[in-house]
């Protein structure tokens, strides 16, 4: 592994309270030894007391502020947290500037703290939480280089997943709840575009490919009859296991979602499309944030954001390429052994992955068959993990299918499960047809579901050690911890001889690499390099993972850069504990500390070598 790693600053040493050091001084009594140890013991936690409640106060003062994050964790109590659940999130410029001027408070509060009378666990917890919000708060000059509305992470998207998914719909009170959020969703919608056009009115319009992604996408959403529109019809489908829902109340509620989606989204959708597609006339193909006054900052701070480094483009270009070069040739080697030895390796893969479609794809049979194969991939992952994790989630977890209007532009995904056990966590599968094939599906699983996000994102919710804001990522993820486990969890089961003799399997999990690899080289090409989307095209990207990166800038960075560190940290440790190193300790220790930038989780590897 390079030592590229060592531009990062260095790691702090780990300390202990000061009331833990006095325990070192003698004492002449077994009695007076007690009692001093009591007395360590409880100025410790008296010292601890204030940035506990300061975290849990914190906490609930931002996600009361939040409506849809109240609802996805279900933190709150009582009637303030069912009012929540009737609310959908502001979609306003004032709204995120407000909730920047709380993350400002929140550090100036934190500072507050004398952090060595810390334990370790609140020093960890009060400088994650440091870092989550500066970056909250350091995106100020850079909020309108996001789009509110997009094929990918727009408003139009994740409110189909936020009611979809993360609204809880177990009894009728939820079902209420969810047609009173419902209600929400016309207005919401209204405030993202009145945001998309005075963003536009500045001159900082999507590129061409965006707008035309995005308006179809929104138009396929709202092309089927009202009933058969995902809010209602996946509504429907849930409240049918509400067993204490009396049929007649039941088609009652439905109703009402169908007038809604009729009278106040399909209207608010549509003339949401007609107003991206009046940007069209002035919209270029141009794809970075080059072409945007000030864009190169705005990269160098998303790249902080999603990477949670200081690397810079050309740094992260380069390790990239050299990536590339390095994963082709053991592609090359394993192709040959298959026999197949004409054509450069891209070529060679995209004849593999074809070979391996499923037949028929369109068909329903075919897209039955993907959704029970990945299922039995899921539960065979589930016994295999054991065998290398000391400890596994107690949440179980599903995989499902994304709504065919995602489909064109989805990358599969993970959404948490409940921290109540009202839902398991969540897998999504994009049912394209280049996605209709088993080169790579293993691979997808892993990193989705086992040993990869639920095992990292269930692991952290259950873990009753860290305060709520750490379970729950109130503050958000941090995408070089969260995706470079996902990354890591794919590498982990070849490594471990999950795929056996199946070289055709190797190469998958290896293309999921080189994938991952030419991500550094596109995303740094289209906002540092002034490539175009073609280029990203021919370096070896499908168009829609392009379309990704030019709607949210530098994301897919986090993934390799993520993964290479996880790795260093794990080979540092095993050169120097020896024969006292675990796989299983080492992964404990990762999953146990949670979402923490990467300078952080080397503190931690450097505390769990020293101990």
């Amino acid at each position: 592994m390079s030592n590229w790693w060592s531009r990062l600053q260095p790691a702090t040493e780990a300390f202990a309270p000061a009331s833990v050091r006095a325990l070192k001084r003698p004492l002449q009594a077994k009695a007076c030894s007690t009692i001093a140890l009591l007395l360590s013991f409880a100025a410790l936690e008296c010292t601890a007391a204030p940035i506990d409640e300061f975290f849990n106060n914190f906490t609930a003062e931002w996600i009361r502020n939040d409506p849809s994050l109240a609802t996805s964790t279900r933190y709150l109590k009582g009637e303030e947290q069912d009012r929540l659940e009737r609310e959908i999130t502001p979609q306003t410029p004032a709204y995120r500037r407000a909730r920047i001027q709380l993350a400002r408070r929140g550090l100036a509060e934190l500072a507050k703290f004398d952090r060595a009378k810390l334990s370790p666990t609140q020093h960890v917890s009060a400088d994650l939480m440091e870092w989550q919000l500066k970056i909250i708060a350091d995106e100020e000059p850079f909020l309108d280089y996001t789009f509110p509305l997009n094929q990918m992470d727009g408003f139009n998207v994740n409110v189909v997943e936020a009611l979809m998914i993360r609204h809880p719909l177990a009894t009728e009170k939820d079902a209420e709840n969810y047609i009173a959020a419902l209600g929400q969703v016309g207005a919401r919608m209204d405030e993202a575009a009145a945001e998309s056009k005075r963003i536009a009115a500045k001159g900082i319009l999507p590129p061409k490919f965006i707008l035309q992604a995005t308006i179809k996408q929104m138009r396929s959403f709202a092309d089927p009859a009202p009933a058969q529109n995902a809010f209602v019809s996946g509504f429907a489908d849930k409240m049918a296991a509400i067993k204490s829902l009396p049929p007649a109340r039941r088609e009652q509620l439905r109703s009402q979602a169908e007038k809604i989606v009729t009278d106040q989204i399909y209207p608010a959708y549509k003339n949401a499309a007609a107003l991206l597609e009046s940007q069209l006339p002035r919209s270029t193909d141009d794809a970075g944030l080059w072409r945007l006054k000030g864009g190169a900052d705005a990269y160098a701070f998303y790249l902080r954001r999603y990477t949670s480094t200081n690397l810079t483009p050309d740094q992260i270009h380069q390790i990239g390429l050299n990536q590339v070069d390095a994963i082709e040739k053991q592609m090359d080697t394993l192709l040959r052994r298959l026999g197949r030895t004409q054509g450069s390796v891209k070529e060679r893969v995209e004849k593999l992955q074809q070979d391996l479609t499923y037949p028929n794809p369109t068909s329903e049979a075919s897209r039955a068959r993907i959704m029970e194969d990945i299922d039995g991939i899921l539960r065979d992952a589930e016994k295999r993990a054991a065998l290398i994790f000391n400890k596994t989630p107690r949440s179980s977890v599903v995989a499902q299918a994304f709504p065919s209007f995602r489909e064109k532009n989805a990358a599969a995904n993970y959404n948490a499960p409940a921290p109540d056990g009202s839902r398991p966590g969540t897998f999504q599968y994009p049912r394209r047809v280049e996605k209709m094939t088993t080169f790579g599906l293993k691979s997808t699983v892993y990193h989705e579901t086992v040993p990869g996000h639920h095992f990292q994102i269930a692991t952290e919710l259950e873990n009753q050690e860290l305060p709520a804001f750490r379970r729950l990522r109130a503050f958000g993820g941090i995408s070089a911890f969260g995706e470079g486990w996902g990354l890591y969890a794919e590498h982990l089961a070849a490594e471990s001889g999950w795929y056996g003799d199946d070289i055709e399997g190797l190469l998958g999990e290896l293309d999921s690499e080189l994938f991952r690899a030419r991500r550094l080289v596109v995303d740094t090409g289209l906002h540092a390099k002034h490539w175009t989307r073609q280029q990203g095209i021919d370096f070896g990207i499908e168009a829609s993972e392009v379309e990704r990166y030019a709607a949210r800038p530098a994301q897919a960075c986090s993934y390799m850069l993520g993964e290479l560190k996880i790795v260093e940290l794990r080979e540092k440790a095993r050169k120097a504990l020896g024969d006292k190193f675990s796989i299983r300790d080492y992964h404990d220790l990762v999953l146990d500390t949670g979402t923490v930038p990467l300078d952080l989780l080397e503190r931690q590897v450097d505390a769990f070598i020293r101990r």
